[in-house]
């Protein structure tokens, strides 16, 4: 009977959850051979990491036209993931290697490297704090100094765990989350890891730009101009988007 109950108390708040949709105010051009994984805008410029052995990229991009001004190519070897830009540092996750890198933002110079345990998917940073994440429903938080891991949230809604977390980026003081091979982004609360919203794109790109592309990944917010950009990997475009609620 205890299970039953706990049952229906976490079904309803997870049916209690806002939801939300996207509106599309304005479309940019993306590189439709870019596996993206990481996505940041800063001063005015996008940052992007690509992924994918012998393709995998960082680069710094015009948004309007998205022309590259300046590219890295990783080793073959690499599958490029998350990235965030923090105190003038680009700082790069990889996949399953278990290596992160460190570059100048202003010259993209590799810095360093750095070991974690685990996989990395994404990073992003309020300022203070680097947050990472490996795909389950835990979020690591990191000093951005030493880049050693401080404490963790498990991200959860209605009591469950949600899991399959990709592409994070901080907006408004919230973690929001690409939910894997979902068209969903999860908005998490940073001090106790509950999803206090779900915004859902879907319909993006029309049936003939969705052929042959990937799953929608990449979030990118202009904190100054209050501007939320998404795109997806091999996607041909990228999207300023508002929230809105969803009808």
């Amino acid at each position: 009977m205890r299970v039953v109950v706990a049952l229906l108390i976490a079904a309803a708040a997870w049916a209690a959850t806002p939801e939300y949709a996207c509106r599309v105010v304005h479309t940019y051009p993306h590189d439709p051979e870019a596996f993206t994984e990481g996505l940041e805008f800063r001063g005015g410029f996008l940052y992007e990491s690509t992924g994918l052995e012998g393709r995998s990229t960082l680069s710094k991009i015009k948004l309007e036209t998205g022309q590259v001004l300046q590219r890295i190519e990783l080793d073959p070897s690499i599958f490029g993931e998350g990235i965030t830009v923090m105190n003038e540092r680009i700082t790069q996750l990889t996949y399953r290697t278990e290596i992160g890198y460190l570059y100048d933002q202003t010259t993209m110079r590799r810095m360093r490297t750095f070991h974690y345990r685990g996989e990395g998917w994404s990073l992003t940073n309020n300022g203070k704090e680097i947050y990472m994440d490996d795909g389950s429903s835990q979020i690591r938080v990191w000093d951005p100094v030493t880049l050693e891991e401080k404490r963790r949230i498990t991200v959860h809604d209605g009591g469950r765990p949600v899991e399959r977390l990709n592409e994070l980026e901080w907006i408004r003081g919230e973690l929001w989350a690409n939910i894997w091979q979902t068209t969903r982004i999860a908005r998490i609360a940073p001090a106790d890891g509950r999803v206090v919203g779900w915004i859902d794109c879907p319909g993006l790109l029309t049936p003939q730009e969705a052929e042959g592309v990937d799953v929608m990944n990449g979030i990118a917010y202009d904190s100054f101009g209050d501007r939320i950009f998404l795109t997806g990997k091999l996607w041909p475009k990228l999207f300023e988007v508002k929230i809105v609620a969803k009808k």
